[in-house]
């Protein structure tokens, strides 16, 4: 499969790189897709949410009201879980969300996910580029001109620049990232995927091995 190669005020190089049939021409795996999904959204989580239970609330621990005959439940004291500003019942605790993927199945997700982007025409590749300094104004001017405006746009690096990163910090739906950090959830949730021809063969490197 061949893209030309734009510069970044989107004209075309004449030049054209191949991307790997290997990578961007597989037959997607949806459930591999889920379970890299599911491991990058969990490993984001805190896992910080804490609820008190019935022992661990302060408050007298008298009997409000007689066993039986009330025409009510058998709420015993104020820490209740019946009562309203009572303890929970099985409430969340601090726990860890983050698993573990196989490296092989981490690849076919990422190889799934860039498949999906060459078959919806998602995979803009532009020559390498920089910036001396962080200018936001420059950033969007290369948005507009690869007519990615209002669309979500993922820009991978063949490495992290910081320029460029900063350009696009308070940019919305847009994200600068090193190609080698890469993972399906980015890719899937980005409308446009620009690379530069650098982190085409980065990214040959990587999910070749």
């Amino acid at each position: 499969m061949e893209v030309s190669v734009l510069n970044i005020q989107g004209q075309e190089t004449g030049r054209k790189v191949t991307l790997n049939d290997a990578i961007y021409a597989i037959e997607p795996n949806d459930h591999v897709l889920y379970l890299d999904v599911k491991q990058y959204l969990g490993n984001q989580r805190q896992g910080t949410a804490k609820a008190k239970e019935r022992s661990e609330m302060s408050g007298s621990t008298r009997k409000l009201g007689r066993q039986k005959g009330g025409g009510g439940a058998r709420r015993g004291d104020i820490n209740s879980p019946v009562l309203v500003g009572g303890a929970r019942v099985f409430g969340p605790k601090p726990r860890d969300y983050r698993t573990k993927l196989n490296l092989k199945t981490k690849q076919l997700a990422r190889k799934s996910a860039l498949t999906y982007k060459a078959q919806e025409n998602g995979i803009i590749v532009v020559e390498d580029f920089t910036f001396e300094a962080p200018k936001t104004k420059q950033f969007l001017e290369v948005v507009k001109n690869l007519k990615a405006e209002g669309k979500k746009v993922l820009f991978l690096m063949p490495e992290d620049n910081k320029n460029v990163y900063l350009s696009a910090r308070n940019v919305q739906k847009a994200e600068v990232m090193g190609a080698a950090k890469l993972n399906a959830y980015k890719a899937l949730n980005a409308d446009v995927v620009v690379m530069c021809e650098s982190a085409v063969k980065t990214i040959d490197e990587i999910l070749t091995k």
